[in-house]
């Protein structure tokens, strides 16, 4: 294995994990948007970190020449790791 391979395997298990993450933090924003639990401005708030989260992480997919699929682990029967996500980049 090189080097490259390395670090391109690290990368995307690390991109995995927070794409997971980013997913359980949308799913809950829109709950507790959908409980009126939030302000207006915490709403915009959570957009807006989400929408800057998003880009940061296509980026890195572009660097690593990686794609949303790359990321979604097989884990065999149990199936794959996140959600197909249709339309997503």
């Amino acid at each position: 294995m090189d080097k490259d391979t390395v670090e391109r395997d690290l990368v995307r298990l690390v991109l995995t994990v927070v794409e997971l993450l980013r997913q359980l933090m949308e799913r809950q924003a829109i709950r507790r948007v959908e409980r009126n639990n939030l302000t207006e401005e915490q709403e915009e708030r959570i957009g807006m970190t989400l929408m800057i989260l998003d880009d940061r992480m296509t980026e890195l997919r572009t660097r690593y020449d990686l794609s949303p699929e790359d990321l979604n682990l097989d884990l065999g029967p149990l199936g794959p790791l996140l959600p197909r996500q249709e339309g997503r980049h």
